[in-house]
């Protein structure tokens, strides 16, 4: 347990954190929203530094990042809980549990970087549930991992106040992967947030010179409409910029959800609406083998990189350009033919 970095001290002992955008004003000896923070004797403090519920080492699309340091392998944690109310949350088991700091299973972040370096990753990832709740933690972690030359990654709801994203970014955060969960309507609704600050640190997070990928899973009737597709879509050229990355993956039964799968046409027909539109690199995700997993120049339709799931099949560049046309393709870090090769 460790005194949470952001939160402001009010009258009779009370305290409103500041780490994501609910700022939860708590009394003392109370839980905010997320579980994971807690006022004790007038002070905020985290329950989940370093609280790991799960570890592995995953391939960098796995998140999904397609466009940042491709082939690379980040090892991987997360911690409990979560700031959102997804009712078809695909990891539950984790983000519906709270942290019993009792129970916790600690991971100092010098451990976690040796291990990193010990099973020859290239990177560290915060993920599983939401990885702000990890924020001390992940401050700690991504200053080590920079010294030895590691990059750091978040895959995140984008939820986090400004400050927090700040100083994210300053300890050495270097991508963010961002799910945008749909229309601010479907977003209010299912998630009780506002989606307008998502999309602010999407624009932000930018600013700051990450890389940024989008990801929306798709929900038959949750989001799935033309009209919700095309705000997302408008927000993301407005935000993001038509050459960020924008994935579309497809959504299985999980937690209080039981609606039937994604159908592959929905994917398809936000895919092909992206593209009309002018967003660059559009891709669908859950769906081995499509042809939508595969990376295309914008400039003149040639295969760049192939995939099956997380695999290369076949790489096409010449440098980070199209060998046919000679357009740049926007992708940060070393491409690592050596994981996967044609």
């Amino acid at each position: 347990m460790k005194q949470a970095l952001l939160f402001e001290e009010l009258s009779n002992k009370r305290v409103q954190c500041n780490l994501c955008e609910r700022r939860c004003e708590i009394a003392p000896g109370d839980l905010g929203f997320c579980k994971t923070r807690k006022n004790i004797g007038g002070k905020l403090h985290t329950l989940v530094y370093g609280d790991i519920s799960s570890i592995s080492a995953n391939p960098i699309e796995k998140k999904p990042f397609y466009h940042f340091w491709p082939g690379s392998i980040a090892l991987t944690v997360g911690t409990y809980s979560c700031n959102f109310s997804c009712p078809w949350c695909q990891n539950w088991n984790i983000s519906k549990s709270p942290p019993n700091p009792k129970l916790a299973n600690y991971l100092s972040p010098e451990e976690f970087v040796a291990q990193v370096l010990r099973e020859r990753c290239q990177g560290t990832s915060i993920s599983f549930n939401e990885p702000t709740l990890l924020f001390e933690y992940s401050l700690d972690v991504f200053k080590l991992a920079k010294e030895r030359g590691l990059y750091n990654t978040y895959v995140t709801n984008g939820y986090m106040t400004l400050e927090a994203l700040r100083m994210l970014h300053d300890a050495g955060l270097d991508a963010m992967c961002i799910d945008v969960k749909g229309d601010a309507a479907a977003v209010r609704k299912y998630c009780g947030v506002d989606v307008e600050v998502v999309w602010r640190n999407v624009h932000e997070a930018k600013n700051f010179g990450m890389h940024v990928e989008v990801v929306n899973l798709i929900i038959p009737g949750v989001n799935d409409r033309e009209e919700q597709l095309r705000e997302l879509i408008k927000h993301h050229l407005r935000e993001a910029g038509r050459e960020t990355p924008l994935h579309f993956t497809s959504y299985y039964p999980a937690y209080k959800f039981d609606s039937p799968p994604t159908p592959v046409s929905t994917l398809e027909r936000a895919h092909d609406i992206a593209r009309s539109e002018g967003i660059e690199f559009v891709y669908l995700g859950n769906v081995p083998g499509h042809m939508y997993e595969n990376t295309y120049c914008p400039n003149c339709g040639e295969i760049l990189i192939k995939r099956f799931g997380l695999e290369f099949v076949k790489i096409n560049l010449k440098g980070n350009c199209c060998p046919n046309c000679g357009h740049e393709i926007p992708i940060v870090g070393e491409i690592l033919y050596n994981i996967y090769s044609a």
